[in-house]
């Protein structure tokens, strides 16, 4: 049978079977407790029909991240804490929901460092029974101070991570736990934050402000608990019913006619994939994962898959509302439920008549980027999923080049220095955002169905939306030893296999 027949047909069995147990086979991970058993049911929002959706307050003034002090008595160095523990956030009128927080808040305090600094921070890990670790994704930082599931921090331990910030990292990072088997529940409840490395010589008009909005999703049971995920979130990845900005549902902005404001955006969900477009205001592209284009480009849309970051400068040159909306976009399902992607409202823009102050121009240009030399080394690593089922269960896994992760396996070495052509190749039947840790690389062409497309322009990334039955071509180079991870940024599918170890050596 072909795999997308098999899976239909094993999804109607289960459902068909209100008790069968749908637990999830999770390869390798004896780490974990057994998992509990996962229903089919749906969540609100989900078509499924189980509830009616909860009404989160909508309107409030956008709320800046909370920004993490300093503690450092000198230039050049930061130095603070992060305790991540447990919390209670109130996201309806009249009820309290158990979170997960970076010192008591979520998203998480907002990390704003200096190219060329030190950055010593100390993690406290206050999660009763549960390992974690702060990955700080995208920044280039050493292997042992990565936040890698090897390198766990047991529940009531500290840690401190150090690291310098080289000349030219500056960019739109964040961070987030990556503990084995436990990274998917520990972002869904709460943990992520946003970490902005900042240029020592910024092109970009200060004039423009530079405002953070994370995206992350929520859903929410009748008393106002977050439920555990449901089978249909193993296989496809949690996707919550509200889409929240900095912690608030369509949260509003007010600025002037003839404002631009620097915005950068951060997919901190699961799972969502968010195509984006901004009616009665221009959006310009002027950065990404790791940092600013060469140029400034213009754009009517954007598509920010799970993990992505993207740097705006939004013009709102007409009076009015201008929103910040989602479009339809196809990324895969299996099984019933399929979340509503299109239509929703993140940001609401208040334009006013009065006009803003005179506004300094862009800068046509914004930074060199140097494309990445031929490659030394090529690999292949093609990405599917595999199910297995029985009269009482179904297990299923992720795969990269036929395997499973298994913590304790290398699954090719590459030494620091060499430029490498990775193809990545996805057979599997929804959309993965592939991500690497430790650099940046340069994706340099796509290619679905024949056709090949070279990317609009040239750009430091550490996640590329992979869709289905798509190949994407990069070139990446490790610049510092040790074990590193790559795999799906589906937190979900991570955990059921679609991850890899790549032993970096001098």
């Amino acid at each position: 049978m072909h795999r997308r027949g098999f899976l239909a047909a094993g999804l109607a069995a289960v459902l068909a079977s209100p008790r069968a147990l749908a637990q999830m086979k999770m390869d390798d991970m004896s780490n974990m407790d057994s998992m509990p058993d996962m229903d089919m049911g749906g969540h609100a929002g989900h078509d499924m029909g189980a509830t009616a959706q909860a009404a989160l307050p909508e309107g409030e003034a956008l709320r800046a991240l909370p920004l993490l002090a300093n503690e450092a008595g000198r230039p050049g160095l930061f130095k603070a804490r992060l305790t991540a523990e447990p919390a209670t956030a109130r996201f309806g009128a009249d009820k309290d929901t158990p979170i997960l927080a970076y010192n008591g808040t979520s998203p998480g305090p907002l990390i704003e460092a200096y190219e060329g600094d030190r950055v010593e921070i100390t993690f406290a890990n206050r999660i009763e029974g549960e390992p974690s670790t702060i990955h700080w994704h995208g920044m280039p930082v050493p292997a042992d101070q990565d936040g890698n599931p090897m390198d766990p921090v047991a529940a009531g331990a500290d840690r401190v991570y150090a690291f310098d910030l080289p000349e030219g990292s500056a960019g739109s990072y964040w961070y987030h736990p990556h503990p084995h088997g436990r990274t998917a529940e520990q972002v869904y409840r709460g943990l992520a934050g946003a970490f902005v490395v900042k240029a020592k010589a910024d092109p970009v008009p200060a004039a423009y402000g530079d405002t953070a909005l994370m995206f992350t999703d929520l859903r929410l049971a009748a008393d106002g608990s977050m439920p555990d995920n449901t089978m249909i979130d193993m296989m496809n990845g949690r996707v919550g019913d509200h889409v929240l900005v900095n912690g608030q549902k369509n949260p509003k902005l007010a600025v002037a006619a003839g404002a631009k404001r620097r915005l950068r955006l951060y997919n901190a969900t699961n799972a969502r994939f968010l195509r984006l477009a901004f009616a009665n205001a221009s959006m310009t592209v002027i950065g990404s994962d790791g940092g600013l284009l060469e140029a400034p480009v213009a754009a009517d849309e954007l598509l920010l898959s799970p993990a992505e970051r993207v740097e705006l400068v939004v013009a709102f040159d007409r009076p009015g509302t201008a929103t910040l909306t989602t479009l339809r976009y196809d990324r895969g399902w299996m099984g019933p439920g399929r979340p509503t992607d299109a239509g929703l409202t993140l940001l609401t823009v208040g334009v006013s008549e009065t006009p803003a102050e005179a506004m300094p121009p862009l800068p046509e240009r914004l930074r060199p980027i140097a494309p990445l030399g031929a490659p030394a080394v090529s690999r292949r690593l093609v990405l599917t999923e595999s199910m297995t089922m029985n009269a009482a269960s179904m297990g299923m896994d992720f795969l990269i080049n036929g395997k499973a992760f298994d913590m304790g396996r290398v699954d090719f070495v590459a030494r620091a220095g060499d430029i490498e052509l990775w193809e990545i190749v996805n057979q599997a039947d929804m959309d993965h955002p592939f991500h690497i840790h430790g650099t940046q690389f340069q994706v340099v062409e796509r290619e679905r169905d024949g056709n090949v497309a070279k990317p609009p322009y040239l750009a430091w990334k550490d996640t590329v939306n992979v869709a289905r039955r798509e190949t994407v071509r990069l070139l990446t180079r490790q610049e510092r030893p040790g074990a590193r991870m790559y795999h799906c940024h589906i937190l979900e599918h991570e955990q059921l296999g679609m991850m890899g170890i790549v032993d970096v050596r001098a």
